[in-house]
This record gives structure tokens, sequence and C-alpha cells, in this order.
């Protein structure tokens, strides 16, 4: 589908064959980023690796964050701050046990102090937030990030509509939010002398800057520290939040596949799932990419920008032209499957389809050269985090709530938030005396 906005030609991609052409076949030719006003302001001058446009110091930031940030290695390093994290978690659960809880609010602040504490080495209150405050902030500038400005669409004119309407100052606060708390985490870092093998990931971007790591016409500033700081701050809290909470409203709704994929877990008797486990379980797999077909996190990825010409369907694209793929509309085409509204995990059991950008027709964190590049980082923690909820508890509906009430609306933006909170009981499930610690 082509679309105007103002000086803006978009082409709107929403089946698998064209997503394959775009992100496969043409991926060099429309691998870059447009520079939008919200976008730059947040990313330091597109200084980052999500919003950056294609060229050599999008290539040098990608490859510090795929050797050194999202590496197998770093993740496990990191592994001590998601199981405490993890175990703080199962006790405030079971201290809330057989009350309502706002599971929705607990999956954000498990995800924002697990990144907080790997990226900053700081838990929330040693920040000077609380949830909310830290909530509010994130909610801003995810809400930056998922809109146009009308500069963007009428660059001669549009500033003055900008600065009238209010969505200037919007940008502005958002980016003085994140700066302030950049600088301040910056700062201590400065200050103090890491332990040997406890450096956070602040301290691995402040010695690239130290060591002058340059390549030809690139040099890692402390902007492009900032920015990277804020890939991992949005992306790391948001879509793991949102991606638990969808898997935990879609199991509320459906008894049978709760109950299969407890059993499955509940078989390795187990009083914790540590991450070792992971592997063994298979149905929850499968129950994660069912939640990712029909919930991706961003329904449409991340704008790209085409620097050549070059032919899609019946379409002739021309440099310049923005390419949005619509995951959220490919993952519910009954062309690619069967009952699609349905939440059928099954379907994945003798299927080789994953969501790490090699099957199109379920492409959660893209794919090609502008795919996601934290995928195992994000993976490890809904996996491990899933399991322990199901492990460690059975689930019911608040009194009088049927699952038919469960709202499953999804609410506008760049992340699909559910538009209402996942309001559960946790009831705590007392392991038989012949399990494993």
């Amino acid at each position: 589908m082509l679309l105007r906005f103002g000086r803006l030609q978009t082409i709107v991609v929403s089946s698998a064959e064209a997503a394959k052409e775009v992100l496969k076949v043409h991926d060099l030719e429309c691998c870059s980023r447009p520079s939008l006003a919200g976008l730059a302001r947040l990313s330091y001058n597109n200084h980052d690796i999500s919003f950056s446009p294609y060229g050599e110091h999008w290539r040098q930031v990608r490859k510090i964050c795929v050797l050194k940030l999202f590496s197998i290695k770093s993740v496990e390093s990191f592994k001590f701050v998601r199981d405490e994290e993890m175990d703080f978690l199962i006790c405030s659960l079971k201290e809330s046990s057989d009350s309502p809880v706002n599971l929705s609010e607990m999956m954000y602040s498990l995800m924002a102090s697990v990144t907080l504490r790997t990226a900053f080495g700081k838990r929330f209150k040693e920040c000077g937030l609380d949830n909310d405050e830290f909530e509010d902030i994130i909610h801003r500038a995810v809400d930056v990030l998922g809109s146009f400005t009308a500069s963007d669409l009428f660059p001669y004119v549009g500033w003055i509509i900008d600065r009238l309407s209010g969505v200037h100052a919007r940008i502005e606060r958002s980016f003085h939010e994140l700066d302030e708390f950049y600088n301040q985490v910056i700062d201590e870092h400065l200050k103090r002398t890491p332990e040997e093998g406890k450096e956070d990931i602040v301290d691995w971007l402040l010695s690239i800057e130290r060591s002058e790591y340059e390549h030809a016409d690139f040099q890692f500033t402390r902007d492009c520290t900032k920015a990277v700081l804020r890939d991992i701050f949005l992306a790391g809290v948001d879509t793991g939040a949102v991606t638990l909470s969808w898997a935990m409203a879609e199991l509320a709704k459906n008894f049978r596949v709760m109950k299969k994929v407890q059993n499955e877990v509940r078989d390795l008797k187990k009083e914790k799932i540590t991450e070792n486990d992971i592997h063994q379980l298979q149905y929850l797999k499968m129950v994660i990419k069912e939640s990712l077909r029909l919930h991706p996190p961003v329904p449409l990825l991340l704008p790209r920008e085409s620097i050549s010409h070059f032919k899609l369907a019946n379409y002739e694209i021309s440099p310049k032209t923005l390419i949005q793929v619509n995951v959220w509309a490919i993952g519910r085409d009954p062309k690619y499957w069967q009952n699609p509204e349905e939440f059928f995990p099954e379907r994945f059991s003798d299927s080789s389809i994953d969501y790490k950008g090699q099957h199109f027709e379920l492409l959660p964190f893209g794919a090609g050269r502008r795919g996601c590049p934290g995928i195992y980082t994000a993976m490890t923690m809904v996996e491990l985090t899933l399991a322990n909820l199901l492990n460690c508890f059975d689930w019911k509906l608040p009194n009088g709530m049927r699952e038919s009430d469960i709202d499953m609306e999804e609410g506008s933006g760049l992340t699909a938030h559910k538009n209402s909170a996942l309001k559960l009981v946790p009831v705590t499930y007392h392991c038989p005396s012949n399990i494993e610690i």
C-alpha cells in the first residue's frame, strides 16, 4: 500500500512475500532510517544503533553492540542479576498470594530492574526514581519515537506548528529527562573504579570511549554512549514487559493451554526454573511464539528508508521512500496461518518457523541488517520469567470475572501495550516434597 504524508512517501508492506523482498532480497537498497525530528533528538542526532542512517557510523556502533553488549558471553555475565530479580519477583507475588495483582505493572518493574542493573548497575531507589515515575519517562519517550511531527511532513513550516501545538516541548522534555539521567549515571561511573568482573554496560561503553575507538571517519563519543544507552533503556524495558503481559493474558484466557504448559514446567520438579532448564521446555517456547505471532511488541517495524531505486511488487521504489512492515497483519494472515485469531501454540509443534528473522511469516524482531541485535538478551528474560510464573503459581481471575471479560484490546503507539492492565490472582503452588531445589 502506497501512502503520502506531506513530503513523506510511504510503502506499507503487509505480506510475508513482500516482507522477504524488503528485508532480504532488497535489504541493502532499503536498510537506512529516515531522519525524523523526534527520533533524531532522542538518539543524539542519530548516534545510536536503532535509528542511525546506514553507513560507517551505524556499522561500527552495531559491531560494538553485537560483539560486546549483546553477545552470549555478555548476557551470561549478568545471569546473577536475572536470578536475583526473579527471586524478588517470586517473593513479592507470594506475599500477594490469593489477592489480585497488577501483573502488567509487575512485568514492567521486573524488566526495568533488570535493565537498570545490567546497564547502569543501579536499582530503582538508587536512581532516585520510583516505578511509576520511571514508567512515565519510558512511555513519554516511546510516544515521541512512535510519532511523526509536522516538521517531518512539512519541513519549511512544520516547525511552527510543532511549537504551537506543544509537540516540540514534549520532545524536549523527554530528551532532557533521559539526558539528565544518563549524565547522572555516567558521572557516578567516572568517579569510581569498577570491581573486576562486576562491570556494567556503562563501564564497557566508557572504556570504549577512553580507548579512543576509531575506524575511518568514526569515533565513539559521549553522545554515542548516551544514544546506545537510550536503545538499551527503551527497548530492553518496554518490549519485554509487553511480551510477558500479552503471553500471560492469552494463557489466562485459554485454560487448556495454561494447564498444559504448567504441567510441562512442573514435570521438571524444581522449586525454581533456571536458564539451563529452558531448553527442555519446548511447549513453553511454542506458547511464546504464538503470543509473539498475535501480539508482536512492535506491530509496525521501525521505518526503513530506501537508498536507491528498486522494484517491489508493482511499485517502483525511489530513494528516500519510507517502508514499514506490518508484522501484526502478517501474523494474522489466513494465507499463512490456519484459524489465525485462535491462540493455538500447537501450530508450531511440527514447524521449523522461528522468530529470529529467517521466516517471514513471523517477524516480531525484524530481519536483515536492521533486525534486532538484542533478541537473545530479550528472549532469555522472557522465557525465564514466564517459566517461573507458571511453575510457582496457579493463576485465577479476580472474583466475578470470566475469561471472556479479559480485555484484549491493544493500545496505540510504537509498542502494542494492552489497552488495560492485566490483573490476575496468584495462588502459590505447593510443590511435591521430591522437588529439586
